[in-house]
């Protein structure tokens, strides 16, 4: 749904379907063992989705404008969520029930088209990201983030960096002075 939802017509006859929220940094939208009942689509700001590893916080991908994000497996299926879904910015959201949402891709082949298109792209950039982990060292890492998605760099704390690139934020600092 990357960047599309408000620019095209046939999403435009769902829009009522959207709630519009307003939520500060720090909001957790979804938490990691709940049933998804929501997805999200972000008009501002940034959220982070995030899982617990033996007590350590784990971040592994970041969303920001134009960009939609849901615990998809949770969403389909009713399994719990195996991450957090949390703002890291004060955000703008608007969000859409499962059933609204099921009403939705129903409805309209172009929608559905879209989405599967959108589930096929994070299926690819999962795929990347799990290969960078078994294959890159965390400098390399670094460096395609700073070329793929600056971004980043510029609007999410340290700390979630470097959980992102499975390093400290010490080792982080290291990466950046030596640049």
């Amino acid at each position: 749904m990357d960047n599309f939802m408000y620019d095209n017509i046939e999403w435009d006859k769902f829009r009522h379907l959207f709630k519009r929220q307003e939520i500060p940094a720090k909001t957790i939208l979804l938490n990691e063992g709940e049933i998804s009942k929501q997805a999200f689509y972000i008009e501002q700001g940034c959220l982070r989705v995030c899982f617990n590893n033996n007590g350590k916080d784990i971040t592994f991908q970041f969303f920001f404008e134009g960009e939609s994000v849901s615990s998809i497996e949770s969403f389909r299926t009713n399994q719990p969520s195996l991450f957090t879904i949390e703002s890291i910015e004060p955000c703008i959201i608007h969000s859409i029930s499962k059933k609204d949402f099921e009403t939705m891709i129903e409805t309209s082949t172009s929608i559905k088209q879209q989405v599967e298109e959108h589930a096929f792209q994070r299926l690819i950039f999962y795929q990347k990201l799990f290969l960078s982990r078994i294959k890159d060292n965390p400098e390399k890492r670094y460096l395609e983030l700073l070329e793929n998605n600056p971004k980043i760099l510029l609007r999410v704390p340290q700390h979630y960096i470097a959980s992102f690139l499975g390093i400290t934020s010490v080792s982080l600092s290291r990466i950046r002075n030596r640049r």
